[in-house]
């Protein structure tokens, strides 16, 4: 059976970001992944300014740099015929200003990086179960197709795995019950739209919020989340159009920005869907199992702060290991496994706790329209609430 000191569930920013960090340490680690890359994600693509520093680190800046769309350096508001923009906070001593990146080219790079440096790379397997054993963990796979089996042995075990999928092992939730307030998102591509390059805009519209920004290969991205009870009744409106299509549609109809920026586009592809989303803070760490990225916590995507908080959490945590790595090497380090949770708990509660509770109130304005409204008057009257906003959601605050 293969021995590492560290196995890591899920090859997205927040897992590949922490097998580079170990393995540039020179941890033996491996990285468990259940899709092939490149594949697509239901995701924002922008990565804030603040991850400059881990990505430099890693020694990626330059090649992250090289694909990714524009520098975003206004913020807009985009709600019913409500068109506004306001300047980007800016974090000049990190790179300045954050630009977008599709997964399929973001993952593929972050996991290329850790296995340069020496990360062992099992994918596509899926962690199915995890056991306690001789002081560490016996995490069992099954192969892509599900016709192999394997064991591997970890002295402590990282769960990147996101929050949106339930399964078997510890650190994955529970299907929950549905409920008419679940979220679920969406994500799709245009060429030739009208929108400024340097602008980032919210969406907000009936049942639901959103964002747009140009991303790699000149592609405009909107990603959104929409209410469960608003996605079935746009489905009964629109019984011809796959959900994905209503919602855009229903969009188009209500939000007179998407419209205008969308008017000379066309569709890229499908568009994608997952969810629900399930924004909250959940166990950190607790006796050699660690949590990473949405594993950990979750904002709302309101915020466009998902692959930052992924690619901070693992820098927080690598971090943590790295102080307490004498005391992890000893023949007995369960103490050191628990002053090593604590210390990145402390640390990831400060980072990203207050970023969290800002990203839930932004969504239930955005999810209420009587507070839209206000929103949008008061915004039409102050537009420098929207660069507060930014700041209040963490687009200067580098760990």
């Amino acid at each position: 059976m293969e021995r590492y000191d560290a196995a890591i569930i899920g090859a997205g920013p927040a897992g590949s970001t922490m097998a580079a960090l170990l393995a540039g340490r020179g941890w033996s680690v491996a990285v468990i992944e259940k899709a092939a890359f490149p594949r697509k994600k239901v995701c924002g693509e922008f990565l804030s300014a603040t991850n400059a520093p881990v990505l430099a680190r890693l020694g990626l800046a330059e090649a992250i740099g090289a694909q990714a769309g524009p520098e975003v350096r206004r913020v807009g508001f985009f709600a019913r015929d409500t068109v506004l923009a306001a300047p980007m906070p800016s974090l000049a001593r990190a790179g300045g200003w954050g630009r977008a990146l599709g997964r399929e080219h973001l993952d593929a790079l972050l996991l290329r990086r850790a296995a340069d440096l020496g990360a062992t790379v099992l994918q596509p397997w899926s962690a199915e179960a995890l056991e306690r054993h001789d002081g560490g963990f016996v995490c069992r796979l099954t192969s892509g197709a599900g016709a192999e089996t394997r064991r591997i042995a970890a002295r402590l075990v990282i769960a990147a795995h996101g929050s949106w999928e339930a399964g078997g092992l510890p650190s994955q939730a529970q299907r929950p019950k549905p409920r008419p307030s679940d979220l679920f998102g969406f994500k799709a591509h245009f060429t030739g739209a009208a929108l400024d390059s340097d602008l980032m805009p919210l969406l907000v519209f009936p049942g639901g919020y959103g964002g747009m920004v140009w991303s790699d290969g000149g592609l405009l991205s909107l990603s959104c989340c929409v209410r469960r009870d608003r996605l079935e009744r746009l489905r009964r409106d629109h019984p011809g159009l796959r959900a994905g299509d209503a919602v855009l549609a229903h969009i188009r109809a209500t939000t007179a920005g998407v419209r205008r920026a969308l008017a000379p586009a066309a569709l890229e592809g499908a568009v994608l869907g997952a969810g629900p989303i399930r924004p909250g803070i959940r166990p950190r760490a607790a006796s050699g199992l660690f949590r990473i990225g949405n594993a950990a916590g979750e904002a709302h995507p309101i915020v466009a702060e998902g692959i930052s908080m992924a690619i901070q959490s693992a820098w927080l945590l690598s971090g943590a290991l790295e102080r307490h790595a004498a005391a992890l090497r000893s023949p007995d380090p369960e103490a050191a496994l628990e002053a090593a949770g604590r210390d990145y708990s402390r640390r990831w509660w400060r980072a990203f706790a207050p970023r969290i509770h800002a990203a839930g109130a932004f969504a239930r304005i955005a999810l209420n329209t009587p507070l839209v409204g206000a929103m949008r008057r008061v915004v039409a009257l102050f537009p420098q609430a929207l660069t507060a906003g930014a700041y209040l959601s963490g687009k200067t605050k580098a760990v």
